[in-house]
């Protein structure tokens, strides 16, 4: 039986990437060109230099994609592109890209949500049946509790009301003092650090709430670092690093507390069997750990992404187009960038 082969483009933030796969599973190539030092300096992505970047890098991602899956514009079914959310200098740049193969080739364009393809992320490589499932994707940019019965029928069931888990990650390591992207980061101090030796309060809000909130969270370490209401000097240059540790290890430890309960929480109330992570944030070695430890106390099946998908890529991107594909859901050229995650 022939395979449907999708090219999937994106560009939502800092992250050109290219991908081809089959079937919605099997990736046959997958690129990534990452400006994590272009930012570095900034402490965050900059959209304006993100944008150019993008230009950049876009053909050489796509034409290394081309030549390491070996398959020829006349063997595609079909070309996807995240058209929302994100940052819309970036979006524009894979959007239009998609629009011009799409028209070149003669092929359906296929306009994908960003954060339902981390979704999509968990079965790439795999053919297991995943659903259905109570999933988290929780990255830099977001962190939102899905019911999905289907890749297609996805329903919110909360999200962050401030800061995304991965954004709050980015702030605290930019307090400590650590290198920019700030999740690998702490992850690494906390590696030495005691997970106890601060209590940061985990705000879970109103009871049986499903939404999130990590603003107080960061705050919190904020004004430990520098004083009530910041009246104090910034301790950090005097810190040891044992020190520095410890907050690391504290902070990421009432993170992932947070969102385990609220996974668990989310799972019960849909007596729910499967849980799915996924988003860069999903790449946390202790969120790992420790979901998978709590999903086997309650007897739940954990699907996570694999590391090198959780992190923004086009693979996740062709992947949930191949099921937009069979549903028949494709754009016309038309499509432009969408800022709000609601529009697809």
């Amino acid at each position: 039986m022939k395979k449907t082969i999708i090219l999937g483009l994106e560009s939502s933030c800092d992250e050109t990437a290219a991908a081809i796969v089959a079937d919605g599973w099997e990736v046959l190539s997958s690129v990534i060109a990452s400006q994590g030092k272009i930012h570095e300096k900034y402490g965050g992505v900059v959209p304006e230099i993100a944008a150019r970047a993008h230009i950049e890098n876009l053909l050489p991602v796509l034409h290394e994609a081309l030549d390491r899956s070996g398959v020829t514009a006349g063997q595609m079914d079909a070309v996807a592109v995240a058209a929302c959310p994100g940052l819309t200098p970036s979006l524009i740049i894979a959007v239009t890209a998609a629009k011009t193969l799409a028209w070149a080739w003669s092929k359906p364009l296929i306009a994908v949500n960003h954060i339902h393809s981390h979704l999509q992320a968990v079965m790439l490589d795999t053919d297991q049946d995943c659903f259905p499932a109570v999933a988290l994707v929780v990255s830099g940019g977001h962190t939102s509790l899905y019911s999905c019965r289907h890749p297609l029928e996805l329903k919110l069931l909360g999200s962050t009301r401030d800061d995304a888990a991965g954004e709050a990650f980015d702030k605290v390591a930019m307090i400590l003092k650590l290198p920019y992207p700030g999740g690998p980061s702490i992850e690494k101090a906390a590696r030495t650090g005691n997970p106890k030796a601060f209590h940061f309060t985990r705000s879970y809000l109103e009871k049986d709430s499903l939404d999130f909130s990590f603003s107080g969270l960061k705050t919190a370490v904020l004004y430990h670092c520098r004083g009530q209401n910041m009246l104090g000097e910034d301790r950090v240059p005097q810190m040891t690093a044992q020190e520095i540790a410890d907050i690391a290890a504290s902070f990421q430890a009432a993170v992932v507390d947070v969102l385990i309960r609220k996974i668990l929480l989310a799972a019960r109330r849909l007596q729910a069997k499967t849980i799915l992570l996924g988003g860069g944030v999903a790449a946390n070695s202790a969120l790992r750990e420790q979901l998978q430890t709590a999903c086997d106390r309650e007897h739940l099946k954990l699907i996570v992404a694999e590391k090198k998908y959780c992190t923004d890529n086009a693979a996740m991107v062709a992947g949930l187009a191949w099921h937009k594909l069979q549903a028949g859901l494709t754009a016309d050229l038309y499509l432009g960038p969408h800022a709000s995650h609601a529009d697809l």
